[in-house]
């Protein structure tokens, strides 16, 4: 047993990328059984003290101390053999491997070289019965959507009787039935002496969850200190160095003569049976719903990214020429809902990033024309407080610094229309804000904006009016008084509401 009953000690660590310095001097005492939460702005360099502890970065100096021994990991495989495991904010799964396959990766039950499939499901079934989620064995990971992905990589911790698990941004794609359940489950390894690190942007999760809260800013520890004795307000001060107002921009509402911008009927796709919406010029609707009803479906339809079929599909008064180019030119751009899978260029430079979705207007004679396409993109960049350095990888930023980029392209190909699927994931409570009142002034400006999220309260704090989702259809819309979260649940699950009425 570790002296004190401290499960990790990290001491005196630092890690720079390039000249960016990442962490500095960072020393902090994890306790066993406890859960430990890291919380900061968007490059703090929470995410990289977690992924330090599980081995996936190496730091350029300090220590971890494991149990009073001290340790060093070339690899999260090292780590995980000495019960460190890593549920990553972006998965990392075989897309094409089946569930149970993806969760005993590597560590397959085995005679004579083969798998020994039956006791592989065997093993499989007791784990997802302990976590209690509904996760088919011989479903295919790559058909899944990103929730039931996230739940497949926390599977697999549980699965490898991990004593340390690192949690990086786990809820940001579960609903709020799901996220309830992921708190159990928190509980449940916290209560049975397995030590919890959880990195989360939810700050009221933190508070719910964590014993105790380590603030970084700028690559420093702020504080250590135990999470009773915090508020959202005072995480806020101490990640930001300064108080910052976390409401809502005031909605602008559109005129009530303004023209539909968007304009869906009967449309069918993978996962969505015959929807309807209109979307008016300066609006914001809210699409709502649980996770699997149908809301990314339905954006990646009308975007043409997936086939579709519809009765009518129009931007403005044209019909959508169909496919992604065809609606970029239509002015309707979208923000998908992983920036890792469909939205970035990770290993290409933030000028080409950013300029992709509006190559043309830069380009003569098939040539780009460079100078121009660097000045446009810097002005995008810094209307969405970006980086502006243009020649960094996507891969080398941090995830609220990836998200800007996917804004600034979009304002860069001047939207009639915006799709903005799950658009703050993965953002800390500063840059939120910030994208929060671009959304709002784009409507302001006349751009009408589809937006999908599953924080109910950012539905209802952005939206003029919120469209529900279940089981591929629109099955309810809210505006006024009857948009309240009570209602958006009750339509969710099917249920009457008498207040919604």
């Amino acid at each position: 047993m570790a002296p004190d009953g401290v499960h990790l000690d990290i001491r005196g660590v630092g890690k720079s990328f390039g000249g960016t310095r990442a962490l500095d001097e960072v020393s902090v005492a994890i306790r066993i059984g406890s859960v430990h939460a890291f919380v900061g702005e968007n490059g703090a360099g929470k995410s990289t003290l977690g992924k330090i502890v599980a081995g996936v970065i190496q730091p350029d100096q300090g220590e971890l101390v494991l149990k009073a021994e001290p340790v060093s990991f070339g690899s999260p495989r090292e780590a995980l053999d000495r019960g460190i495991a890593l549920v990553a904010q972006e998965v990392a799964l075989v897309p094409q491997r089946t569930v149970a396959e993806n969760v005993f990766l590597g560590a397959e039950p085995r005679r004579f070289g083969f798998v020994r499939r039956r006791r592989l499901l065997e093993r499989f079934e007791r784990v997802v019965a302990g976590a209690g989620f509904q996760l088919p064995a011989n479903a295919v990971v790559g058909s899944l959507p990103l929730a039931k992905q996230q739940q497949v990589e926390i599977l697999r911790a549980l699965a490898r009787d991990a004593e340390l698990i690192v949690f990086d941004e786990p809820t940001a794609a579960l609903s709020a039935v799901e996220v309830q359940r992921f708190h159990e489950i928190v509980r449940s390894l916290a209560g049975s002496g397995r030590t919890v690190i959880l990195v989360s942007h939810f700050l009221n999760e933190i508070l719910e969850l964590a014993d105790t809260v380590t603030i970084l800013r700028d690559g420093r520890v702020v504080r250590t200190a135990p999470a009773a004795g915090e508020t959202e307000d005072t995480l806020v001060a101490a990640m930001l160095g300064r108080s910052v107002g976390r409401t809502y921009p005031p909605k602008q509402h559109p005129p009530t003569d303004a023209d539909v911008a968007l304009r869906v009927r009967d449309l069918t796709a993978a996962g969505v049976h015959g929807a309807s919406l209109d979307v008016r010029a300066g609006e914001i609707v809210g699409l709502a719903g649980l996770v699997g009803a149908g809301r990314s479906e339905l954006a990646r339809a009308i975007f043409g990214a997936v086939p579709a079929t519809a009765a009518e599909l129009t931007a403005g008064a044209a019909p959508l020429p169909g496919g992604p180019l065809g609606s970029i030119r239509a002015r309707l751009t979208m923000i998908p809902e992983s920036r890792k899978d469909d939205g970035l260029l990770l290993r290409r430079p933030v000028r080409e990033n950013v300029s992709l979705a509006s190559i043309r207007a830069f380009s003569r004679f098939s040539l780009v024309r460079r100078r121009l396409e660097a000045k446009r993109v810097r002005e995008a960049l810094t209307s969405v407080a970006a980086t502006s350095a243009l020649e960094t990888q996507p891969a080398a930023l941090s995830g609220g610094n990836q998200q800007k980029l996917m804004f600034a392209r979009a304002l860069l190909a001047q939207p009639r229309v915006l799709i903005a699927d799950e658009p703050t994931r993965g953002v800390d409570v500063g840059a939120k804000r910030d994208l929060y009142r671009l959304i709002v002034d784009l409507a302001a400006g006349g751009v009408a904006v589809l937006l999908i999220s599953n924080e109910v309260e950012e539905i209802l704090g952005l939206s003029h009016r919120v469209l529900v989702m279940r089981a591929g259809r629109v099955v309810a819309e809210l505006e006024g008084d009857r948009m309240t979260e009570e209602a958006i649940l009750a339509a969710s699950f099917g249920r009457s509401l008498v207040a919604a009425g």
